[in-house]
């Protein structure tokens, strides 16, 4: 049978054995809005539990409006234009709007990126700032949380006097789902903040997973860091399979995101009886695929109904590499196996940028053979993190089947990370 994967832009097909049957799992599929703009519109217009916007928002209001950075497929050409409308319509004059890029502890995105997410108009008649992590002296202490994190954000977007949060809900591998708060924290937040968050000890909390929000202490601390800086509008957005918006959320903070997880994970849960020896996964494709370090999380969505011993391939572009930027590679280089780099994490007082991607992916290597494809990547680079080359789906297929038994079971998870499977065995 033929699978087509979510690879790249244009994704990548596959030719896998009839039998035994093959089990594809996706989210159930949402059509697309058939009017996207005026669903975003709408939303902003007729909110959860705030005015409409442009009653919310005063003309002497300094703006500040946080958007996704280029690892997400977020319709920011769509979004951000809907809610200058309505702050334009308020009598918000461009020059009182900043636009803030969430980069979390990712690069800066280029010029070019930034026109090809905003819209070349867009770009040019607003200030951007891209949060800088790594930055000594562009965040500002808005609280402490209970677990005694210091959480830093962005200056120039805490002193504005009203702000709104975007994104994209999409299920997440160990903060329960994307959007949300998460564009503030880590979005918008200093490198010692997030790595606090994104500690050893959280990453290893069993309820660190794929759509847990309560329970999950990495979440449960993001909502909290987000109680220190008043928000006044969210925007988040729900995507298909084919990247087109669904619906539209807006209003409060909590009550607005409650309602998109609630929608998202309706769609994108699926369970299974039994645990699979082979599973095949994507990354999303085109953005989420673009390097290694965001590849973890289609394998770490395949892990959940691999059998211990089994094996997960995962098909990402990685055009990005590694990538060159953060520590991710540098921490999979420096250690000799999976157990070394868990222990070096673990460690007492052990801090790095970039040490929860490769925690998770220590645990998933741990757990099962682990083959990457990806036409960014040399074998050489994906052996030095720890994983095993696929040049071949189909043959590596074939190899698997013949060490598991030619009738072992194979799933596959065409939308990867979109997916989010689960068995009772797990």
């Amino acid at each position: 049978m033929k699978v087509t994967l979510a690879y790249g832009k244009k994704g990548l097909e596959v030719v896998l054995p009839d039998t035994p049957p093959v089990t594809v799992l996706q989210p159930r599929f949402v059509p697309a809005s058939s009017d996207a703009m005026s669903e975003i519109i709408t939303s902003l217009r007729n909110p959860i539990g705030t005015p409409p916007l442009r009653r919310s928002v005063t003309p002497g209001d300094s703006v500040g409006i946080v958007f996704n950075d280029l690892t997400r497929p977020t319709p920011n050409h769509l979004i951000i234009p809907a809610i200058l409308e309505e702050l334009h319509s308020a009598g918000v004059p461009d020059d009182q709007i900043t636009l803030f890029c969430a980069t979390g502890t990712h690069r800066r995105n280029t010029e070019q990126e930034l026109i090809g997410m905003l819209g070349k108009e867009v770009a040019a008649s607003h200030r951007i700032i891209q949060n800088n992590a790594r930055a000594e002296n562009e965040h500002v202490k808005v609280g402490t949380t209970r677990n005694g994190n210091d959480v830093m954000i962005q200056r120039d977007f805490v002193s504005c006097s009203f702000k709104i949060l975007t994104g994209f809900i999409e299920p997440h591998f160990f903060a329960g789902f994307s959007g949300g708060a998460k564009a503030l924290m880590p979005g918008m937040a200093r490198l010692d903040t997030v790595m606090r968050n994104h500690n050893a000890l959280n990453i290893d909390h069993p309820g660190a997973q794929w759509a847990v929000l309560e329970g999950n202490p990495i979440r449960e601390e993001v909502e909290e860091a987000a109680s220190f800086v008043t928000t006044d509008f969210l925007v988040n957005v729900t995507l298909n399979r084919n990247k087109e918006l669904t619906r539209c959320f807006s209003g409060d903070l909590r009550q607005a995101y409650k309602a998109g997880t609630d929608f998202v994970r309706a769609a994108c849960m699926v369970r299974v009886p039994s645990l699979f020896d082979i599973v095949l996964t994507s990354n999303s494709g085109y953005p989420l695929d673009l390097n290694l370090y965001q590849a973890v999380k289609g394998m770490s969505a395949a892990a959940r109904i691999t059998r211990p011993g089994g094996s997960l391939i995962v098909a990402a572009e990685c055009w990005d590499g590694i990538p060159d930027h953060g520590s991710f590679g540098r921490l999979l280089a420096e250690s000799r196996d999976a157990d070394e780099l868990l222990g070096r994490i673990r460690s007492e007082g052990f801090q790095m940028d970039d040490q929860w991607q490769a925690h998770i992916l220590a645990l998933l290597v741990k757990k099962a053979d682990v083959f990457v494809f990806a036409g960014g990547l040399t074998p050489a680079q994906i052996v030095q993190a720890k994983l095993q080359p696929c040049i071949s789906i189909e043959e590596t297929v074939k190899s698997l089947r013949k060490k598991y038994g030619m009738q072992t079971g194979i799933c596959v998870l065409p939308e990867g990370p979109q997916t989010i499977p689960w068995c009772d065995a797990e």
